[in-house]
């Protein structure tokens, strides 16, 4: 039988985070349990191959709160937190970062902020102390996103947010492979606010999230939630077409008008080499979209568990209608 379900659930995927994991244990059981609020913690190890696990197998054999899957290779930060969320049982449910870099101090703030009404809080980083280039190059994402997505998302939120029960049942039912999850619960469109905080520079190991990582991340977002590549394919495509009837225009002009002589020939095979360039640009990004329809269609697991620890139930998953 199953124990009664905690009053909130913290989800954390772990990738190569042993010298973090005890720490935020710590951080959090001070900002929950010693305040009282009935909680489980669910660790999520996605492919470590530092000592993570055993970490967490330590903290699990000593306190029956924190629970820990342990999936069977990396199959990414959005799958790992997906696994976390179908085994929560909380009434609201935070997903967070191992790096210390989401600090567990704010997380009953947005407790209360969730007890104003509000299914979802997210945390945004007012200020990051990060490299220059990872700053200029996330600003400038969430700007194209914000501006062409079809869903509102906020730049500076990352996966620091909580939900309620309500919100992740709705979540569950979106079973998509391609996941970008900021942008998933945006487009329920559920009540929600802003919490800021400042977000502290790594303090142990290094980032897991490489730049190809959070390219592929990116590419997820914006592919999912807004139609700006296909747009942007129209508009070069346009841009060039008017450009190079423009150019033929002025030859021809100059031709016939000013009797200058052109080797035309040299000038229609740099035009030619032009649009095959935006021709291939155009199918990659149509490529992107059909080769994402072909991973849906294969209809594999997000994820596959291997070890689970802790846990007295299975995990609750519901699909959409249609």
């Amino acid at each position: 039988m199953s124990n009664p379900a905690p009053f909130v659930s913290v989800v954390i995927p772990v990738y190569n985070e042993e010298e973090n994991v005890a720490l935020l244990y710590e951080g959090l059981k001070r900002s929950l349990a010693d305040r009282g609020f009935g909680w489980e913690l669910i660790f999520v190890n996605d492919g470590s191959t530092d000592n993570s696990v055993k970490v967490l197998a330590d903290l699990a054999h000593k306190d029956t709160s924190v629970k820990y899957m342990v999936l069977t290779r990396n199959f990414g930060q959005q799958a790992a937190l997906t696994a976390g969320m179908d085994y929560a049982r909380g009434n609201y449910i935070v997903t967070m970062d191992c790096d210390l870099q989401d600090p567990p101090e704010i997380v009953p703030a947005m407790i209360e902020k969730a007890k104003e009404g509000y299914e979802v809080v997210f945390a945004r980083r007012a200020f990051r102390d990060e490299s220059f280039f990872k700053r200029a190059t996330a600003s400038l994402y969430y700007k194209l996103l914000e501006k062409f997505s079809d869903t509102e998302v906020y730049g500076n939120i990352g996966d620091f947010r909580l939900i309620t029960r309500k919100v992740l049942k709705q979540l569950k039912g979106m079973r998509e492979k391609s996941r970008y999850l900021r942008g998933m619960v945006a487009w329920l469109g559920f009540r929600h606010a802003v919490l800021d905080y400042d977000r502290p520079k790594r303090i142990h190991g290094t980032t897991g999230f490489s730049l190809l990582k959070m390219v592929r991340l990116g590419m997820s977002g914006i592919l999912n939630f807004s139609l700006l590549p296909i747009r942007f394919g129209l508009v070069i495509g346009l841009l060039s077409i008017f450009s190079g009837t423009a150019f033929l225009a002025y030859i021809t002009y100059d031709t016939f008008i000013n009797n200058e002589v052109y080797q035309l020939y040299k000038w229609l095979s740099v035009i030619t080499f032009v649009f095959i360039g935006f021709m291939f640009i155009l199918i990659w990004i149509l490529a992107e979209y059909v080769g994402q329809i072909y991973n849906e269609s294969k209809n594999r697991p997000i994820y596959v568990v291997e070890q689970e620890e802790n846990f007295d139930h299975e995990p609750e998953i519901t699909y959409s209608e249609g």
